[in-house]
């Protein structure tokens, strides 16, 4: 064995046995993208033949080479949509796959198409029309989640149910109220989508390497095409921007945490201590070894969605931070965490409208946890403040008396007697009871948001009209 053959054996050694090239094939593996950016592929076809036919429309290309372009790029585009397009790691990215099939194609034309851009515009372009896209579909998605909630909220609007802080009993609400919550915060999800996408709406194509062209190019025509508001106003934040990509992670992120706290609850809901609502069989499995079970997986698998989709923002936050401008090869880094984070979430989203339209309410169960554990001892203290003029620290006090003495008898506030709650404050009478029962004290929060029904009923009205 000679000291070449004996440092080629050690080196592959080094590199590991997965590379059986060496160095060479490390480097094609890391600087390799089309593993996950062929997923670009229609974005980058779309904005390729934009850009084709801007070129011709411009004279920097003929009319001949842009419609033997633009035609064989349609079929580039039924090849891969067949699943038969021979994707290269040597090419790189979804950018060189698409050009070299294209040259096999139509050949000589196919070398001008990249005349004046550079695929550092390209990809902003593809990445920036490709997450433009998601961004509508989490907006149709919560568009759909919404219309769930506000089914449920019509049908639960008189159902009371425990109202909780620190996950304790604290004051009677309605169920129409409580998925209201949910509307709410689905909806400011939803507006923070709208409003990214209006944000991201600029075309960095033109902007080339960095500095723009000196080809006589019309990029008010390309981001026309292409369906943005107006070209990028400058070239060097064109291609190095990833802004759209943060915001969209950004409002996921925020938008799969209410998903997980509405998870969260249903799971609590389903579980045999609460029974307040039962998941269909479409959304539930069953165990392995206990024959009993119904185990509410597809909320416990949203409610986990947040930690991959958090996280995705959390990376690509990390690889922005610190680039200098233009570009850089760290960008790379930007596609994978947005890819997986938007999959993820829609699934997330159709998944629990599936869920919120199929599950079963049981509105007794509601109703019996809503009338335990004190629920309406505000309720008292508001009225010994109202009616019997007390301070309302005052008021808490006395209420807390009468709340140790039904614990100590085993009662709740309504099972007490006028004369053992006189005993306790005087000022006392009967129309104290007019308050102690759950539906009274629900159809006395009449205040604008409150959980009386007919607040609640307006509230949903407001938002079938905001719906249309």
């Amino acid at each position: 064995m000679t000291d070449d053959t004996a440092d080629s054996k050690a080196s592959n050694a080094m590199w590991g046995g997965r590379f059986a090239a060496g160095p060479d094939a490390i480097m094609e593996a890391i600087n390799a993208s089309i593993g996950f950016d062929q997923r670009l592929y229609a974005q980058d076809i779309r904005g390729s033949r934009a850009h084709a036919a801007m070129l011709a429309a411009q004279g920097i290309i003929s009319d001949r080479d842009a419609e033997a372009i633009g035609e064989g790029l349609i079929t580039v585009l039924s090849e891969i949509e067949a699943g038969g397009f021979p994707f290269s790691a040597a090419l790189e990215d979804i950018h060189m796959n698409v050009e070299a099939r294209l040259k096999e194609i139509i050949g000589e034309p196919a070398g001008r198409l990249h005349t004046a851009r550079s695929r550092n515009d390209q990809v902003a372009t593809d990445f920036r029309l490709w997450v433009r896209e998601q961004c509508d579909a989490a907006i149709s998605g919560l568009d759909a989640l919404i219309r769930a909630a506000l089914i449920r909220a019509e049908e639960g609007a008189d159902w009371v149910m425990p109202g909780f802080t620190h996950l304790q009993t604290a004051q009677p609400v309605t169920f129409g109220h409580h998925m209201m919550a949910y509307v709410e915060m689905f909806a400011r999800d939803k507006s923070r989508f709208e409003d990214a996408r209006k944000r991201m709406n600029e075309c960095p194509l033109g902007a080339a390497a960095l500095a723009g062209t000196g080809f006589p190019i019309d990029r008010h025509a390309t981001a026309e095409a292409l369906g943005f508001d107006r070209p990028m106003a400058n070239s060097l934040d064109a291609v190095s921007d990833r802004d759209f990509a943060l915001e969209f992670l950004s409002a996921s992120s925020i938008c799969a945490v209410h998903l997980s706290r509405l998870a969260e609850e249903l799971v609590i809901w389903s579980s045999a201590q609460f029974r307040f609502v039962a998941m269909s069989d479409k959304w539930s499995t069953g165990s392995s070894i206990m024959p009993q079970k119904r185990n509410p997986d597809a909320a416990e698998l949203i409610r986990a969605k947040i930690g991959r989709i958090l996280g995705a923002s959390v990376a690509l936050f990390t690889v922005m931070k610190g680039l200098p401008l233009a570009y850089s090869k760290d960008m790379q880094e930007d596609k994978e965490q947005v890819f997986d984070a938007a999959d993820n979430l829609m699934l997330a989203l159709a998944a629990m409208a599936g869920m919120i339209g199929d599950m079963t309410v049981n509105a007794d169960k509601l109703e019996a946890a809503a009338s335990g554990g004190f629920s309406t001892a505000t309720d008292l203290a508001d009225w010994l403040v109202r009616e019997a003029g007390l301070p309302f620290r005052d008021a808490h006090h006395v209420t807390g008396s009468l709340v140790a003495m039904a614990e100590e008898k085993g009662c709740d506030l309504p099972d007490l007697s006028l004369a053992e709650m006189q005993a306790v404050h005087g000022a006392i009478t009967e129309s104290v009871f007019d308050v102690l029962g759950v539906h009274n004290s629900v159809a006395s929060r009449q205040s604008y948001g409150g959980t009386a029904p007919d607040q609640v009923r307006a509230q949903i009205a407001r938002w079938k009209d905001l719906l249309g």
